[in-house]
């Protein structure tokens, strides 16, 4: 599941990079009627590759609200295991099968930048300190035992999704990752890390901003009051 927004100059060379790396598995690029053609582009992909699909959205609507959307999609058409996958480059599409080997004993396999073996590639220093003081903070009010608490390369076993309320999901940029591990371990699913390297994005522009962080550290209060409340 790759979702889209202006990444004309990204979509044919990570749909690429996956049809190489994991020859069997489907793609399926959620675009936001990007202006800079991208959706077009994926429509002439998946002309030429039936592996290859593609979800039309109507406008920009959040990271949150087309994973939800691409996984009601994959769960309709009989997909085992979904995996989220940015289209920046900056998961790895070589290291996809390190998830994909963990969903045969897990419900959740969460690719980590923080366990051993795991690293983060271009990042200044500033960005490194944001990403580990949001996962140790959420993990601290949460109680959650993971180190990647805020990472985007997750592989979800379909029977898994299915047992949790996506109807009620309504999170955004890091607030959504938090909000789905927080949803799976709630539900006793299986969660496990295995080592990625993270890397920063080459082409386009970041959609991180101050608003997607400050949206995250507000909803992860608010679950950890309501959390110390039950």
């Amino acid at each position: 599941m790759i979702p889209t927004y202006n990444e004309r100059d990204n979509v044919e060379w990570i749909v690429g990079r996956v049809r190489v790396a994991e020859p069997g598995a489907h793609v399926l690029v959620v675009d936001d009627n990007s202006p800079d053609g991208t959706g077009a582009l994926a429509d002439a992909l998946a002309s030429r590759d039936d592996h290859v699909h593609v979800l039309h959205r109507p406008g920009k609507q959040g990271l949150g609200r087309a994973y939800i959307e691409a996984m009601r999609w994959g769960i309709a058409h009989g997909y085992q295991v979904l995996v989220e996958l940015d289209a920046d480059g900056s998961h790895r599409p070589e290291q996809l099968g390190r998830l994909l080997e963990k969903t045969a004993t897990s419900d959740l396999v969460l690719g980590s930048r923080w366990v051993p073996g795991g690293a983060v590639e271009n990042w200044p220093t500033y960005r490194k300190a944001i990403s580990r003081v949001g996962s140790a903070y959420a993990r601290f009010v949460l109680g959650l035992k993971v180190r990647d608490v805020t990472g985007g390369y997750r592989a979800f076993r379909a029977s898994a999704l299915e047992k949790l309320n996506l109807d009620a999901v309504h999170s955004h940029g890091y607030a959504f990752q938090v909000d789905m591990l927080y949803r799976a371990v709630r539900a006793g699913l299986t969660v496990v890390e295995v080592p990625i390297t993270f890397v920063e994005r080459e082409r386009g522009a970041s959609k991180m901003s101050a608003g997607i962080v400050a949206e995250a550290m507000l909803r992860v209060t608010l679950w950890a009051f309501r959390r110390g409340r039950a």
